[in-house]
């Protein structure tokens, strides 16, 4: 089968959103958390989440338009800071459901059933729940021509994770710690390990390496 873009183009909206956003394979699931000037706290499972740079240490976040209120978006801007965190299996249907569009008064933390939590005085809530949690500034926001999404780029400032997921050589083994990944718009799926190689060079076949924790 070849899908064409006008195939594409002909596809109705919501086949067509399923289709694209499942097409890639997995990516994060990552629930953002967030809050307005007021205290009003928000959370929000999205998928459009990837690494920009190390040094220093940069996230991208792509957040779509919509002619409803985006109030993650606003509260970013608004705050200039969020967390990011993992979804944990037992976890998913709470983290799915963030996804619906609860007005601005009403926390999707309550409505999910997931717990907020504040980490050394990081003025954005973390979820209680998940075991690796991301803790970022707002340090760049653009908005893409293109289609109208929003780039957000944040700096992480804060990292809590459980020590044993850690490796000796930085690695963070995530499928250890059985973190969610986004195959679609509702589809999610258990990351597992496979194998580890060591830095491919133009004179030698990688090696499979196993670096204790």
């Amino acid at each position: 089968m070849i899908i064409r873009q006008d195939d594409i183009a002909k596809m109705e909206k919501r086949y067509r959103g399923r289709f694209i956003n499942s097409v890639l394979g997995a990516k994060p699931a990552l629930l953002v958390g967030s809050q307005d000037l007021t205290g009003n706290t928000n959370l929000a499972i999205m998928s459009s989440v990837f690494h920009l740079g190390a040094s220093p240490a940069l996230i991208g976040l792509i957040i779509r338009p919509s002619e409803s209120a985006r109030h993650t978006l606003s509260n970013i801007l608004s705050t200039g800071h969020y967390t990011l965190n993992h979804v944990n299996r037992i976890d998913i249907a709470a983290a799915h459901q963030t996804s619906a569009r609860y007005p601005t008064e009403q926390s999707e933390f309550a409505a999910s059933g997931l717990s907020q939590t504040y980490l050394s005085d990081f003025p954005a809530p973390f979820v209680a729940q998940s075991t690796i949690r991301l803790g970022l500034k707002l340090v760049e926001h653009q908005l893409l021509s293109i289609n109208n999404t929003h780039l957000i780029i944040g700096e992480i400032k804060l990292i809590e994770l459980a020590e044993d997921v850690l490796g000796e050589d930085g690695f963070v083994d995530i499928a250890s710690n059985e973190t969610i990944a986004a195959t679609g718009l509702d589809s999610y799926a258990v990351i597992e390990k496979v194998m580890r190689f060591s830095y491919a060079k133009t004179d030698s076949w990688p090696q499979e390496i196993n670096v204790e924790k």
